[in-house]
């Protein structure tokens, strides 16, 4: 027997008499969670052990436990087809995105110039200009501005051969946008998501729910910097979200401790972050 297949055992053999325990006491609510994580989980279109284990048993039990949520922001959102192109945004979120995305593209050089003078070695890297609508990192003047639906603004670095495990995102308030500063030619370098392994060398833009089932991966020898930017999700009522989602920005400092606990946080991590009216 494997160490997974055993760790997989112990899963089991903990999770069936909770569960067992929660529908004996709260038969209801426990099948209205369980039929809410099933819907949700469904959304995924490749289907495998793996993904049905980790929703349940693994790092995405709280992508679960946020299942009902999740479906009512579905409800009060427009169509969410998992994986993005920027012409299904509205022009006014596009506005904002294509800013940033412009940003980058223009001072692509001296970003990741000054990243390497921050983070010079390491497995996982933040640097993080805003999070959850609140700025840290202010040496890109263009990223101080006031923002409607962009609600974070960073560069995610992975060394040389660091890749994530698959997982899943805990929330459906907002979109991933991703940019590859510098997309290495190679297929060892992507984000596979939805059944689907998007290449970098072949679009380093990729837009994305990431409460979907994902991983991203990186198996060449060299750094790989990705904008990584979350956008409020289109809605006929994005002020709703808005609320919504300030509602929770209050947590996102533990949210980022649980979800990027293997990553050193550049920026975010210090004091003296500065509220803004997005």
């Amino acid at each position: 027997m494997t160490r997974a297949q055993r760790k997989a055992l112990r899963r089991i053999a903990i999770a069936v008499p909770i569960f067992g325990l929660l529908f004996w006491f709260l038969p209801v609510v426990t099948t209205i969670w369980f039929a809410c994580g099933f819907v949700d989980m469904m959304r995924n279109r490749k289907k495998t052990p793996l993904l049905v284990s980790r929703y349940f048993l693994g790092n995405g039990i709280l992508t679960w436990l946020l299942s009902p949520f999740n479906l009512l922001v579905d409800i009060v959102s427009y169509r969410n087809p998992g994986i993005w192109r920027l012409d299904d945004f509205p022009p006014e979120w596009r506005e904002e995105i294509d800013m940033v995305l412009a940003t980058f593209r223009l001072r692509k050089e001296d970003i990741i110039a000054e990243i390497d003078s921050e983070f010079g070695a390491g497995r996982r890297g933040m640097y993080v200009y805003r999070w959850y609508g609140k700025r840290f990192i202010e040496s890109v003047p263009e990223f101080n501005r006031d923002f409607r639906y962009v609600k974070t603004i960073a560069v995610s670095v992975f060394s040389g051969k660091e890749s994530t495990t698959w997982h899943y995102g805990p929330l459906r308030l907002t979109l991933r946008v991703l940019l590859n500063l510098n997309p290495s030619d190679s297929d060892r370098v992507f984000i596979e998501c939805n059944g689907e392994r998007h290449l970098w060398r072949d679009d380093p833009l990729y837009v994305f729910d990431d409460t979907l089932f994902h991983r991203s991966v990186n198996e060449v020898d060299a750094r790989r910097y990705n904008v990584f930017m979350d956008v409020l999700r289109p809605s006929p009522v994005p002020g709703l979200l808005s609320i919504l989602l300030a509602g929770i920005s209050a947590i996102a400092d533990q949210l980022k401790g649980a979800f990027y606990k293997n990553w050193k946080m550049l920026g975010a991590g210090k004091g003296g972050a500065k509220e803004t009216a997005a």
